[in-house]
């Protein structure tokens, strides 16, 4: 248990003139769950693409059994036994699952001129099989769920009998059943020697599962101690520098509701629900609970525009909603933050100036043009103020933020447009316990200002925490 399977010692690494790791040291030992936390931009992310091979380091090395692996090589790493399932799913979105699961290793036959097409099939089922899935291998994995397309990067880690599994995020779109199924998974590997670095946001899962845990801060480390020495309330405190209260104050007050601004009647969508009906009034939050594929995202959806109902009727405002338009939508001022942010709900490669504009060019614009000034600065900086974003300036690319911060531009992209309905999926998806708390305060703000609030989330204390009514979809 003591001699380690990974180690990294003295790890920095800048972008630019951020520091985004400095003097940074880990060891993995086999069989050990070891957990990685911190703030989102503590440099959690940038180690995790150190130790996979995809950064090289300015400074420091990782070896793998004793032996130092070459800096930025993705496939030395996954040579010596190290594979890692993102936050975002990193499949081929137009290949199926079992073209994904064998990506760069396929088997073949005839001598080598054919796929074993039968193999692939087999082994790929299999695979899903024993973490607790049944889906259509041979659809395109961008049309699977989010928690679907993170399964199947489990399946391709599984077949390659990786010695160290880095897991960033694993159950963020899982439900509870699939994330009971990738526990079993965990811990037989353990039993089998695997060791694993496992960064989450969920304080549960790091109690429940992980031997030791490591604390970055501001891409320094803080400390490493085991988990049955430190409380939640003290590992909080290492992560954000100071007693964040949890998450007190979140909870408002009973308050008095205005007019129904959002009116669903019988909503109902070939394939995914039907027959919803729901009534969202003037500063109210409502919660939208259910499992994974009960259906709750589709109806957020296709309030919104991206799809178009069946049946039934959305009225905001006692207006009629026009159903599949998103234009239509965004005109009578509602708005959805997705749950699945980097697909859906921002431009990665634009600025983060550029997407907190997004929602708001034709306010910006004159005579049909976007000219750079004094205007979109002072929204871009208003917002960067108001949602603390971290980012050295509004011009660096939006890909380039922790999965916090990006979830902050989406938001803010859209409250720039002062929306009278605020569809939020899975808003804190990823998020750690500081910026949760500030997405919580700012939601209740908002509420407080009058917002209507349609949330959905998988995390129930998160409901329980923010909504005033919870209706259940199943």
């Amino acid at each position: 248990m003591h001699q380690s399977l990974l180690e990294a010692t003295g790890i920095s690494k800048a972008y630019g003139g951020v520091q985004a790791l400095t003097d940074v040291s880990l060891a993995i030992r086999p069989g050990e769950v070891h957990a990685l936390v911190g703030e989102n931009g503590a440099g959690k992310s940038t180690l995790i693409k150190i130790l996979s091979g995809a950064v090289r380091p300015d400074a420091g090395s990782v070896t793998v059994g004793g032996v130092t692996l070459p800096g930025g090589d993705i496939a030395a790493a996954e040579a010596a036994g190290i594979a890692t399932i993102h936050q975002e799913a990193t499949a081929f979105p137009d290949l199926n699952a079992e073209e994904n699961v064998f990506a760069g290793r396929e088997p073949r036959r005839v001598g080598g001129l054919l796929l074993d097409r039968a193999r692939m099939e087999r082994e790929t089922r299999a695979l899903l099989e024993r973490l607790g899935e049944s889906f259509d291998t041979k659809r395109p994995v961008g049309d699977l769920s989010l928690a679907a397309r993170q399964m199947v990067g489990m399946a391709r880690a599984l077949s390659r009998r990786s010695r160290v599994l880095i897991l960033d995020e694993p159950t963020a779109s899982l439900s509870d059943r699939e994330t009971e199924a990738l526990f079993r998974i965990l811990r037989s590997l353990q039993a089998e020697g695997v060791g694993f670095l496992y960064v989450s946001h969920r304080m549960d899962e790091i109690f429940a599962l992980a031997d030791r845990v490591t604390v970055l801060r501001d891409g320094r480390w803080v400390d490493t101690l085991p988990v049955a020495e430190v409380t939640r309330g003290s590992l909080i405190e290492k992560m954000v520098g100071r007693n964040l209260g949890e998450l007190a104050g979140v909870a408002g007050e009973a308050a008095a509701f205005g007019d129904v601004v959002l009116d669903v009647r019988g909503l109902s969508r070939e394939g995914a629900f039907r027959d919803v009906s729901f009534s969202v009034r003037a500063g109210e939050i409502v919660g939208l609970a259910g499992l994974v594929g009960a259906g709750r995202s589709e109806v957020a959806e296709t309030i919104f525009g991206v799809e178009s109902a069946t049946r039934g009727s959305v009225t905001v405002g006692g207006a009629p909603l026009r159903g599949g338009s998103v234009t239509a939508a965004i005109a009578q001022g509602v708005v959805l933050v997705p749950e699945d942010r980097q697909r859906s709900g921002l431009v990665l490669p634009f600025s983060v100036g550029d997407n907190l504009v997004l929602g708001v060019l034709r306010a910006l614009a004159r005579w049909g043009l976007l000219r750079s000034g004094s205007r979109e600065e002072a929204v871009i900086g208003r917002l960067m103020r108001d949602l603390a974003v971290r980012a050295p300036d509004a011009k660096v690319p939006a890909q380039a933020l922790s999965g916090g911060n990006q979830q902050k531009l989406v938001l803010g992209k859209w409250l720039a447009a002062e929306p009278r309905v605020l569809l939020l999926d899975e808003p804190t998806r990823g998020v750690d316990v500081g910026a949760r708390a500030e997405v919580y305060r700012l939601v209740r703000r908002l509420a407080a200002g009058g917002m209507a609030t349609l949330l959905i989330s998988s995390d129930l204390p998160e409901l329980l925490a923010l909504s005033d009514r919870i209706l259940v979809l199943r």
